[in-house]
């Protein structure tokens, strides 16, 4: 039953290319010369790409693309001048009704209690005119959102937080001149109470009250000048930004305003930047320019009422990349990339770099003595883009091949870091609209199509088929993140499925495997395990993050020893054993036989016990947890609350599929089903029921997933309606014979790499740890996730035959030498925990 053990491991390669039946046959199956002239055509076709587009050709084009992105970020960085800081406060666009994107950085929503320990014992000054008032207001909302704006108009208003000693003062001054310098002028002085942060800008008074002159216009440089000297000064304790002045719309403003023409006030900007960069150029000025709430004005301008004053939407937007601007350096949010600088490498993240060059250098000097084993080069295989396999799963002697593979890991996560731990590559905040799930789903679900084989054969969930499962639901699991696609319930909810069924395949594949095969071997558990956990733990060195962090992967190793301790333990009850001792019984074989799936029952009925008491005593499940060094396993920022919400979340879908895996395998030996090529599983009657009330059961999810409220209600009803859906698919995808007998090659090619992808699109397609988006090619989103998501695809493909291979070679048959190496490797992880708890 290999196709059982294929479920195991998500990371597993193909263990051989398969290139299907001749063409011609293929062909010869069609009634007439038209079907088979299509088909040769569909096939030349696919033969054609994959012949010209192999996976190696692939990679070598990502190392490429990755050089030059390099090359071309960096040099922009110190050539195109501007750091993120620059960028949020100048530039940026609309991702949708009121959602502001600065351009490279991710932007964070700062919330009351944020707002409050970032500006405590702080003092914020703003000066200016209205404008600056309607900023000043959006700017306090954030600190304190019941905050009204009731103050006079042309007078000085206060605001003060007692608890966090915050004072916030809106000051009244219209216009740059020499009232304005004589309040800054009072800052300077040493016995002043000066404040932390100054915000002023001043414009549209000027053109009111002189009609637009360009007497006025001078003047006002000159005033500038003049105030400009007395900001620098300021900016010696406080930072400091001047407010560029917002368009207006001219067609609704009233008479007295109509000379505010934004031809003035372009006018009046660029005055107020010439003299303001003009310091910078010649002294390096510290004053800086506010334009990201003019920019965004540009496409909101037309909603102003009075057409001077701007929609609260636009004045929020102002108010948060100030508050951006101020707070991300000392509260570094995760999504708020903008202002931001990296912390440098820890100890563990020098010393895996370390291990990585001594690699390198290692493998150097193997080459210069003359060292290095050639292998001869195995040809790609052109109809599955996948590389041949050597005969043998041995790793070849010597240590070059190792230090290969540990170097092309090294560059892999030099790649990992520069994306999400170096100020290299920009990123950007996710933003979800319909369009942008929906599409990419279409154009994947076409290519899958498009790419189907017949199946080696057509058994309930073959090989062929899990892997396409896996890799149709992992392309589901990506458009679903990188879409911000949890914002949508209903969608939030079906993914939610697709999460249980893996889990689902994770119970179904080992039970299977351990009730056919009995291997409860050490060197077993070990390769499961490797294969499973090695990207992770190399990410938690590199990436400098805790294992719970991936919380897929500790979730599937939890289950996988939940499941080889419950069925190894005492008595073990096989289906060999089952079969050797009835075979004795010859009157009684099926009563022995029941016997025995009474007892593997009762096995399973003990671990949905273990299950419920875990569920419904959360205090007993995080006792249980916080004793360290489990702890330091399932915890995430000082808590394991993380871990009891995604066990919880899917507690039942493992035993679902064991117990699914224990049904199937007694019908099938039973003979109850039909599995031969073409066959309906079941009769006619049963088989058209059984689709009937699995498209019922879908439609009927759907419209629930679609009414439900809240995803606290959902969440609550999904561990127990999870499964219907799992078992609906499954029906319908393998009831049919022709289902059975085609898979879809293009998924089933995903699902080998799927527990990859899934890792990988943490730090190299997402970024900023799955809050933002990877941003390779900037002012150009579609081309952009179409660059980084071949590079990202390129990239997992890699890792997976890095971790298949070191797991042959880590990993040695021989149960002692596997005992020695589990001691070492025990006594470096008791060494990592012990500097882990010592660093927090």
């Amino acid at each position: 039953m290999e196709q059982q053990e294929a479920v195991l491991l998500s990371a597993a390669p193909a263990g051989g290319a398969r290139r299907g039946p001749p063409l011609l046959d293929r062909t010869g199956a069609c009634c007439h010369g038209g079907a088979k002239m299509a088909v040769l055509a569909y096939s030349l076709g696919k033969r054609e790409i994959n012949h010209h587009f192999t996976i190696r050709n692939a990679k070598v084009i990502s190392v490429v693309l990755v050089a030059l992105l390099v090359a071309f970020h960096t040099a922009s960085r110190y050539y195109g001048g501007g750091d993120s800081c620059e960028r949020l406060l100048s530039r940026g666009r609309y991702l949708g009704e009121n959602v502001w994107q600065p351009y490279g950085c991710m932007m964070h929503k700062y919330r009351s209690i944020e707002a409050k320990t970032c500006l405590a014992e702080k003092r914020v000054a703003f000066l200016g005119d209205s404008r600056i008032r309607q900023l000043f207001y959006s700017f306090i909302k954030i600190i304190d959102p019941r905050q009204a704006e009731d103050g006079n108009k042309h007078e000085d208003i206060s605001f003060e937080v007692e608890s966090s000693s915050v004072n916030v003062d809106f000051l009244w001054y219209p216009e740059a001149n020499n009232s304005m310098k004589e309040r800054l002028t009072s800052w300077t002085k040493e016995d002043s109470a000066k404040p932390d942060v100054v915000v002023l800008g001043a414009a549209t008074w000027s053109i009111k009250f002189h009609s637009g002159s360009s007497e006025t216009l001078e003047q006002y440089k000159v005033n500038l000048t003049a105030i400009a000297v007395h900001l620098e000064k300021l900016a010696d304790h406080a930072e400091v930004y001047w407010v560029l002045q917002d368009p207006v719309n001219e067609e609704v403003l009233s008479e007295n305003r109509k000379m505010i023409t934004n031809q003035q006030v372009e006018l009046y900007n660029e005055a107020a930047v010439d003299v303001l960069n003009k310091n910078k150029r010649s002294s390096g000025s510290r004053v800086k320019l506010l334009a990201a709430s003019r920019q965004a004005a540009l496409e909101t301008v037309a909603q102003s009422d009075d057409g001077l004053h701007l929609p609260e939407g636009t004045r929020n937007v102002g108010a948060m990349v100030l508050m951006n601007s101020l707070c991300n350096k000392l509260l570094r949010p995760i999504d708020g990339s903008c202002c931001q600088t990296f912390a440098p490498p820890n100890l563990l993240q020098k010393l895996s770099a370390c291990i990585f060059v001594g690699s390198a250098a290692a493998l150097l000097v193997f080459h210069v003595l003359g060292r290095n084993r050639h292998r001869r080069p195995v040809p790609p295989d052109v109809e599955s883009l996948e590389e041949k396999k050597p005969a043998t799963a041995a790793a070849p002697p010597g240590l070059t091949a190792p230090l290969q593979a540990l170097c092309r890991m090294g560059v892999i996560m030099s790649y990992f870091y520069l994306c999400d731990r170096a100020d290299v590559f920009m990123k950007e905040q996710k933003f979800y609209t319909h369009s942008t799930f929906f599409i990419p789903l279409i154009y994947i679900f076409v290519l899958g199509v498009f790419y189907n084989e017949n199946t080696k054969e057509t058994k309930l969930l073959n090989r062929e088929q899990t892997d396409e499962w896996k890799g149709w639901m992992q392309l589901v699991i990506l458009i679903y993140h990188v879409s911000g696609a949890s914002a949508f319930l209903p969608v939030y909810m079906h993914v939610r499925v697709l999460v249980a069924a893996y889990l689902f395949q994770t119970g179904y594949g080992h039970f299977s495997f351990f009730w056919l095969k009995g291997d409860f071997g050490l060197y077993r558990v070990c390769q499961v395990l490797f294969r499973l956990n090695f990207l992770v733990l190399v990410l938690c060195l590199v990436m400098d993050r805790p294992y719970q962090f991936y919380y897929f992967v500790p979730l599937v190793t939890f289950w996988f020893v939940v499941i080889y301790s419950s069925l190894a333990v005492w008595p073990q009850i096989l289906q060999k054993k089952a079969n050797s001792r009835c075979q004795k019984c010859v009157k009684s074989r099926g009563l022995c036989s029941g016997l025995w799936h009474f007892g593997v029952l009762a096995k399973l009925l003990s671990l949905l016990l273990f299950i419920c008491i875990f569920a419904f005593s959360q205090g007993f499940f995080e006792r249980v947890f916080s004793v360290w060094p489990i702890s330091a396993l399932f915890e995430l920022n000082g808590s394991i609350h993380e871990w009891w919400f995604r066990w919880k979340l899917d507690r039942f879908a493992v035993i679902h599929g064991m117990v699914f895996a224990l049904l199937y395998l007694v019908l099938q030996k039973r003979q109850v089903l039909s599995e031969g090529k073409g066959e309906a599983l079941f009769s006619a009657k049963i088989s058209n029921l059984l689709l009937f009330l699995s498209v019922v059961s879908f439609i009927t999810y759907s419209i629930w997933a679609s009414s439900c409220k809240t995803k606290t209600e959902c969440n609550e009803m999904h561990p127990y309606i999870s499964v219907v859906q799992i078992l609906a698919f499954i029906l319908i995808r393998n009831i049919p014979g022709y289902a059975r007998s085609v898979y879809s090659s293009f998924f089933a090619w995903f699902g080998k790499i799927s527990l990859e992808l899934f890792i990988c699109q943490y730090h190299i397609w997402l970024a900023a740890d799955t809050k933002g988006i990877l941003v390779l090619i900037p002012g150009n989103p579609s081309l952009n996730i179409m660059v980084s998501t071949f590079i990202f695809v390129c990239v997992a493909h890699e890792i997976s035959l890095i971790t298949n291979y070191l797991a042959q070679v880590v990993i040695p048959k021989d149960s002692m030498a596997l005992l020695k190496r589990l001691g070492a490797v025990g006594l470096i992880g008791l060494v990592w925990l012990l500097l882990s708890k010592g660093s927090t």
